[in-house]
């Protein structure tokens, strides 16, 4: 893949036209075994944090046949994995306004107003309705009001949190539970693979591989008008991340060989406190909750002199990205490779009660909280964007959604404020849900039950893009990825760490080019490894790509050569999307608002 310019032809301002047209898909697809199985739906959904299941929940309760798909166990997404909380202006005192103000300043200018409007009004009745469904809050002490905290960027206390700082993992718990209940068709272990359409470019469904064996096995299809995207993020792009090991950016990578536009990819918030575990570190990282610094810990140096006071008026709890840069900046000036957060005038029982996952996962590691500062470095977080989308949760292909980390709803902007990914996952979810229930009844609505059957060829693509398969990666190729994303595309980036990122991704692009041509060793086997490894570069290269256009620094995305915030070049978005001969076009907005998805 390499890059083209926008309409200016210059790569560096807004097109002059109105982007893309239609989509009709890229033709592109994995290399993989055709389907020998199927089943049919109305929606499927692909991914079971919050997004995905409340989606389920809502489009199976409009009578929809739903089916989820999801990569590892239903209980096992990324949600669970969420410590802080979830934000809404639920408190005395508070507003949505309040909120949305909040959010628009860590957003750094390019929030679109409309969709974090939407998900501050929209969100304190969402997170009843998610209590309805079973999630239970801690309360303040005697008392049945939801207890709230602070975190970064936040003016209020506005954070609801479960089990100290499991939030996540009581949200999946009650989710699951749900779908368990409402008994909703369910594929667990299963790594989705493409984007099914039909002659007219529209969704029919998806194809997916089933790791291990059970009802289904091997690469199967789920046919439904409508595919709901809620995959989750990217983190393992990267040597070091607070994501699971599922989080390799499949869904990104779907959406652009179907043809979608995509946004936003060079926000990738790095968190401020994971954890510091060594140089060497790689994988999954400890998460040590911002609820800890809302609760008042300190970030410290190795003399403890804290360095966020003066920096920033809320000092240890501003926004992410400002706190990244300020342990980055003290660690290079010092010379060390991490600060430290102090938390000792808690106490041992403030530790145990409110964060007793947070101090279980230090003790495995050798430290005591209680008696001694956590040490603590940034690691990849959080994608700010992802597959474009408007208000109601449609990307730029018609029948294809997609809510939660996977998705740009213009909320985060250059930079998330802390804990609203929870309430976007669940906001959007559900009107998802409405847009599709809205919809004119499934022929499918007569037969409740979907049914395994034999399955054909998968359906081509439209004529106008013949389908190709992508050459596929080595699966050692995954960590060269993840190390040439973290020297290069990292917290600190610059025109020549770029550069360089850039052309190694490069590299690895042309020599799979070459060994699926047989010009050069063997081309890997199918396999999930292998699918793993060719959308991790994928979403790499958009990810760079992006990086190297916006000469600027704003919000999570921090340029050394371009130190300055620029708004009149840089306040607006990017649009990108995968041509049929693998190379990305960027267009560029004229402003910091979105134009209407194609498919709206």
């Amino acid at each position: 893949m390499t890059a083209t310019g926008t309409g200016t032809g210059t790569g560096t301002g807004p097109d002059s036209g109105a982007g893309p047209g239609p989509v009709s898909g890229t033709g592109i697809r994995l290399k993989a075994p055709a389907p020998g199985w199927s089943i049919e739906a109305d929606v499927v959904v692909v991914g079971s944090g919050v997004a995905g299941l409340t989606a389920a929940l809502r489009c199976a309760a409009a009578g929809r046949r739903t089916v989820v798909v999801t990569k590892a166990r239903l209980d096992d997404g990324s949600t669970r994995w969420a410590q802080g909380g979830i934000a809404a202006a639920l408190g005395d005192g508070d507003t949505p306004e309040q909120h949305l103000a909040d959010t628009l300043v860590a957003g750094a200018g390019l929030c679109d107003e409309a969709a974090v409007r939407t998900l501050v009004t929209e969100g304190p009745d969402a997170v009843h309705r998610l209590i309805r469904t079973g999630a239970r809050f801690d309360t303040a002490p005697d008392s049945d009001e939801i207890a709230l905290t602070r975190e970064g960027g936040h003016h209020r206390r506005r954070i609801a949190h479960a089990g100290g700082d499991a939030t996540g993992a009581e949200i999946s718990r009650a989710l699951v539970e749900a779908v368990r209940a409402a008994g909703l068709r369910t594929i667990e272990n299963a790594l989705v693979l493409d984007l099914l359409t039909d002659a007219d470019g529209h969704t029919s469904g998806v194809t997916l591989h089933v790791m291990g064996e059970g009802q289904h096995d091997g690469v199967g299809a789920v046919r439904a008008p409508a595919v709901v995207l809620a995959t989750g993020g990217m983190g393992q792009v990267f040597s070091a991340t607070t994501n699971p090991a599922v989080s390799t950016g499949d869904g990104v990578a779907l959406a652009l060989r179907a043809g979608a536009e995509v946004s936003d990819l060079e926000f990738v918030q790095f968190h401020p406190t994971p954890l510091y575990l060594g140089p060497d570190a790689e994988g999954q990282q400890p998460l040590i909750s911002e609820a800890v610094r809302g609760e008042g810990a300190h970030l410290v140096d190795a003399d403890g002199t804290r360095f966020m006071v003066g920096q920033h008026e809320l000092a240890e709890l501003a926004p992410r990205d400002i706190v990244a840069k300020a342990i980055m900046r003290r660690a290079h000036e010092q010379g060390v490779e991490h600060m430290y957060l102090d938390g000792r005038h808690f106490g041992a029982q403030m530790w145990e009660t409110r964060f007793p996952t947070i101090l279980a996962a230090c003790r495995s590691h050798g430290i005591d909280p209680v008696t001694e500062p956590i040490p603590v470095a940034p690691a990849a977080h959080y994608a700010s964007g992802g597959v474009r989308t408007d208000l109601r949760g449609r990307t730029t292909v018609p029948g294809l959604y997609a809510c939660g980390e996977v998705a740009c709803t213009g909320v985060h902007g250059a930079n998330r404020l802390a804990s609203n990914s929870l309430l976007e996952g669940l906001v959007f979810a559900e009107r998802i849900a409405a847009d599709i229930a809205e919809g004119p009844a499934p022929a499918s609505a007569t037969h409740p039950d979907p049914a395994l059957t034999p399955a054909p060829a998968t359906h081509p693509a439209p004529a106008s893009a013949p389908r190709t398969t992508l050459p596929l990666l080595a699966p050692e190729t995954r960590t060269a990825v993840q190390r040439i994303m973290t020297a290069g595309a990292g917290v600190l980036r610059s025109a020549g760490s770029l550069a360089h990122a850039a052309a190694e991704l490069d590299r690895l692009h042309r020599e799979a080019t070459e060994a699926s041509a047989g010009t050069t060793h063997k081309s890997p086997e199918p396999g999930v490894e292998a699918w793993e490894a060719t959308n991790l570069l994928c979403v790499a290269r958009v990810l760079v790509a992006a990086a190297q256009r916006r000469t600027e620094t704003r919000g999570c995305h921090w340029r050394e050569d371009h130190p300055d915030r620029d708004d009149a070049s840089w306040r607006r978005h990017f649009r990108i999307t995968l041509d049929a001969d693998r190379a990305l076009t960027l267009h560029t907005t004229e402003t910091a608002a979105f134009p209407p998805t194609t498919a709206s």
